[in-house]
């Protein structure tokens, strides 16, 4: 076996790795998971925590 051969085997490998991994995210089971991972960093951040906070009084 040579190295040609052995390269287009990593080719098709990372082809068919990079399939999997596009498949696994955009399926219809995981965009409630994501969209709710995308909102974590929101959920710590203490400035938009505060400023929920200062919002919640004015609105009383």
């Amino acid at each position: 076996m040579n190295y040609a051969v052995l390269h287009s085997i990593a080719t098709v490998a990372a082809v068919i790795a990079f399939a999997g991994v596009c498949w696994w995210a955009y399926r219809p089971g995981n965009r409630k998971r994501f969209e709710e991972d995308a909102l974590l960093p929101l959920q710590t951040d203490p400035l938009l925590t505060r400023a929920q906070g200062r919002a919640k009084e004015k609105s009383e």
